[in-house]
């Protein structure tokens, strides 16, 4: 999208988040991929902004589900917790907002099929979640939230998330939680990251993916498959008709 045309999206998404007196341009390393920025594109990628937006995300999320489920056990909350703050759930309403029309990529990445850009625009909510609370306050980062991701996804089922799931019985199991340790390999456009679960001081599985997030599951999930033969309360199927 050429300079003017996206500067008019952005503001359009400041107008949609009911943030004023805010220019188009701090909105710009919201939405600028790390790729972009080798190639002169950008001055800065999005990368700290997500690392902010996620716990920002992560507070209104936990805040508003508290308030949403006032029965709900600590273990429903984290599974619901989970699913709103997915790669899956985060892409879905960037889509919605078309986070991709206004997304900076390098030009390798920008001709991959839009498929691999899912986690990338769920990245780029995470940030413009981070870049509202910057420029307008963490009310406004608020709003936003809620009214165009919390309140417009469909409601599901408790999902079963599989790090949840892990961590959870590796507390119940030992007192101590899952570390996962990360390595990525590839330029910015093709990145790979592979995660290495570790459960009471053992290795136990490994996960890939096209993003931290994606290969930290495949991992816990990869753990799960291996420790239910040994452990039945692992077996999601046993899991829900408890």
């Amino acid at each position: 999208m050429a300079g003017e045309a996206r500067r008019k999206k952005l503001r359009a998404l400041l107008k949609r988040a009911g943030v004023k007196g805010v220019e188009a341009e701090a909105l710009d390393a919201a939405f600028t991929h790390e790729s972009a920025v080798p190639e002169g594109l950008a001055a800065a990628s999005n990368e700290r902004l997500e690392f902010l937006g996620d716990a920002v995300l992560g507070f209104v999320v936990a805040r508003w589900l508290f308030s949403q489920y006032p029965q709900a056990a600590e273990g429903e909350l984290a599974l619901r917790k989970s699913s709103l703050v997915s790669d899956t759930a985060l892409a879905e309403a960037a889509e919605r907002l078309e986070f991709d029309q206004v997304l900076l990529l390098g030009a390798g990445l920008a001709k991959q099929p839009p498929a691999r850009h899912r986690s990338l625009l769920a990245d780029a909510f995470e940030a413009f979640v981070a870049a509202l609370q910057q420029c307008a306050g963490i009310k406004a980062a608020e709003r936003f939230i809620i009214k165009e991701h919390l309140e417009r996804t469909r409601e599901t089922p408790v999902p079963v998330d599989a790090k949840t799931m892990l961590q959870e019985w590796t507390q119940k199991h030992s007192r101590m939680t899952p570390v996962y340790i990360e390595s990525v390999e590839g330029p910015a456009h093709e990145r790979i990251f592979h995660s290495r679960v570790v459960v009471s001081g053992e290795s136990v599985a490994e996960g890939r993916g096209s993003s931290k997030k994606t290969a930290q599951r495949n991992a816990a999930q990869a753990a799960i498959l291996l420790l239910r033969e040994e452990y039945a309360d692992l077996d999601p199927e046993k899991r829900a008709g408890a």
